[in-house]
C-alpha cells in the first residue's frame, strides 16, 4: 500500500512541516495494518497496533532498512517493529532502539542473564491521529537530531547522487 503524498523537495530534520497529511482511510489502515509513503518528501511508515496508530521514518536508522516490511512484537512490555534487515527492535511509540544487554551481576554465570535495554531514541517518531475516519500525519518538529535522520541529510543525498554517476 505504499504511495506519495504532498512529495515536495526532502527537508532536512530540524525544517520539517507542521501541516498534517491525510495519508488513508481508517479503513484502509485497519485492513492493510501499514501505510508508507511520502508525507512533505519524508518517507515515512504508519503502523495500526492494538488499537493505536503510530509513525516514524520509514527507513531504519540502522542501516535504511524498510520498516514497513518488518513484523511488530511485543519486546519488554512495549510494542516494537523489527527491521527485516538486521532485526533491530524500535518502539512503536518512543522510536528507541533495544538491545539484549548481558546484565552484569550474571557475567560469571554460564550462560549470563540478558535484559532489554534501551540505546535511545534512534528513529524519528511523527504524530498519528485518526479524524473522521481518515489518517493524518503531522511529521515531528523536535530538533533534536537522531539516527534515522541521516537518510534525509545533504551528507545522504550527496552519497546517493555520487553513487548514481559512478564516483563513489
Amino acid at each position: 500500500m505504499d504511495g506519495a503524498v504532498a512529495a515536495r523537495s526532502s527537508p532536512d530534520a530540524v525544517s520539517l512541516t507542521q501541516e498534517p497529511v491525510l495519508v488513508c482511510t481508517e479503513a484502509q489502515l485497519l485492513r492493510e495494518g501499514r501505510w508508507s509513503g511520502q508525507v512533505h518528501g519524508r518517507d515515512v511508515v504508519v503502523f495500526h497496533h492494538l488499537g493505536g496508530c503510530y509513525s516514524m521514518d520509514r527507513i531504519c536508522h540502522h542501516a535504511g532498512g524498510p520498516l514497513q516490511d518488518g513484523d511488530i512484537e511485543d519486546i519488554a512490555g512495549h510494542a516494537c517493529i523489527v527491521c527485516p534487515w538486521h532485526k533491530i527492535k524500535i518502539t512503536l511509540a518512543t522510536g528507541e532502539s533495544l538491545y539484549r544487554a548481558i546484565d552484569p551481576a550474571t557475567i560469571k554465570q554460564r550462560p549470563p542473564k540478558t535484559r532489554w535495554t534501551s540505546k535511545g531514541v534512534k528513529q524519528r517518531t511523527h504524530t498519528a491521529e485518526v479524524r473522521d475516519g481518515n489518517i493524518y500525519v503531522t511529521l515531528s518538529n523536535d530538533e533534536q537530531k537522531v539516527d534515522s535522520d541521516y537518510y534525509y541529510s545533504e551528507e545522504y543525498k550527496k552519497l546517493v547522487s555520487a553513487s548514481k554517476r559512478g564516483t563513489t
